[in-house]
């Protein structure tokens, strides 16, 4: 076993002995284990971001800064501030049945936490699920993604300085640790990335009947009705899908344009990535693709599309060298080309004209169901008819990506683009055990029916169902 594995298997260990062994943490503990967590962050901001930029290859500071520092630190006040409230047993009604007596809910942790992160977003997409798992009692074992290791050694460090290995661990490491992690007898996995791993992520935690939480990605249409302004909506659509260098799972990932509107659309688009990145090249506030395998994947995917006939349209600056792509429009791509059936991850957006906004939607009801929907329209009306033809893991209306920064909102996808769904209050049902309760009054109506069953039983079937006993007549 190599060292990175036998790391895993004593950090698990040791959190699956205490959560057995140790009674569940009050809220204080809780909040003070959050506390550490927010001290973590802001102590050590300069480190975390720097090493992410050092995974990149160069990530712009304020977007670490912005989308996954700032989310997570008000994260954490939210839930800290309501913590107790959603702590408290949850009194329920008592059937006529079972009266006299008392029902109620009370929320314990379940166990033992895994937590399997992705690249593009490190830090968030590391500590926001241990957030709700640490608010709802439980122990956290996070596995950051093995193409963020300059993030991960610094993560596990400042774990390792604030926090008891027994309640949350860091375990760095290459996929066989995570391999590993998804196989164990955890009490909840959560694994954010692509479908395909997803898939092979369930199977294995199937073998210990593991409950799961995915956050997958998929194709997330941005879709632009008739009566919505072009420009208003190339620029939302812009910002959405040029952050991170479109490395965003919920970007969106093609837009639907009146086919009138669809060049003056692009041509919008290009227009406000302009405004917000005047240049590309040695630009601070634009990021680079993440490696060289997923740089020369997308640079193969927009020249298939240009051979399937596409028109493509990128940014006015000098193309970038290294591992950058300018904000790029692709117009025309052929419905079987890679552009159009997998997710991008990358600042990529094409562009597909409808001719009838019923046709816009049956496009994308014939699809895997995505993770984020974005519609753009000014009535009501269009807005539900919109939401009423498509079903997606969330949505955000005359905006983009706005819904995962909502901490009153749960998070989560739908089909191929995930299940089961996390964020402040939903997040701590997620990763709490719902146990009920029933205490019995000095008298149990119920246990007097019978056996023997007689007239008292009948009479009772009567009252509250309405049943008669079988073969009576009418």
């Amino acid at each position: 076993m190599t060292p990175d594995l036998q790391a895993l298997h004593t950090a698990f260990d040791r959190q699956h002995r205490a959560s057995r062994d140790q009674a569940a943490a009050s809220a204080p503990i809780r909040q003070a284990l959050l506390d550490s967590l927010r001290e973590l962050l802001i102590d050590g901001r300069a480190a975390l971001v720097r090493a992410i930029s050092d995974d990149f290859g160069g990530r712009s500071q304020a977007e670490t800064d912005i989308l996954e520092i700032v989310p997570l630190v008000t994260a954490i006040g939210h839930t800290r501030s309501r913590l107790t409230r959603w702590m408290r047993d949850a009194p329920r009604r008592v059937d006529l049945s079972l009266q006299p007596g008392r029902a109620w809910v009370r929320y314990e942790p379940l166990g033992v936490v895994g937590v399997i992160a992705p690249w593009n977003y490190p830090l968030f997409l590391t500590l926001g699920p241990a957030i709700d798992a640490l608010a709802a009692g439980n122990r956290v074992l996070i596995k950051p993604s093995e193409a963020s290791p300059a993030f991960a050694a610094v993560l596990a460090r400042l774990v390792a300085e604030r926090f008891d290995a027994d309640r949350l661990t860091v375990v760095p490491g290459d996929v066989a640790v995570s391999q590993a992690l998804s196989g164990l007898p955890l009490d909840h996995l959560v694994f954010t990335g692509s479908t395909n791993v997803g898939r092979h992520i369930l199977r294995a935690a199937a073998d210990h009947l593991t409950p799961v939480t995915l956050e997958l990605g998929g194709k997330s249409p941005a879709i632009v009705a008739p009566d919505f302004a072009i420009d208003r909506a190339a620029k939302s659509i812009a910002f959405g899908r040029y952050l991170n260098a479109g490395q965003t799972c919920v970007a969106p990932d093609y837009a639907l344009v009146p086919a009138a509107s669809a060049r003056h659309f692009a041509d919008s688009v290009l227009s406000a990535a302009f405004q917000r990145y005047r240049t590309i090249e040695g630009n601070g506030d634009y990021s680079n693709i993440i490696d060289a395998r997923h740089h020369r994947r997308l640079i193969d995917a927009i020249e298939e599309a240009r051979r399937g006939g596409a028109e493509i349209l990128t940014h006015p600056s000098p193309p970038p060298t290294g591992r950058r792509i300018a904000p790029t429009i692709v117009l025309g791509a052929p419905d079987d080309c890679t552009l159009m059936r997998e997710e991008i991850f990358g600042p990529v957006l094409p562009v597909k004209p409808y001719a009838t906004l019923d046709s816009a939607m049956a496009f994308v009801r014939a699809r895997p169901r995505p993770l984020a929907l974005y519609c753009f329209a000014d009535g009501a009306a269009m807005q539900r008819r919109i939401l009423d033809s498509a079903t997606s893991g969330g949505v955000t209306i005359n905006s983009t990506l706005l819904h995962v920064a909502q901490h009153s909102l749960p998070f989560g996808g739908i089909g191929a683009s995930g299940m089961g769904a996390y964020h402040g209050h939903d997040g701590f049902l997620r990763f709490s055990h719902a146990r009920a309760v029933h205490k019995a009054g000095p008298i149990t109506m119920f246990e007097r029916l019978g056996p023997p069953w007689g007239a008292t039983a009948r009479l009772t079937m009567r009252v509250l169902a309405g049943l008669k006993p079988i073969g009576a007549t009418r």
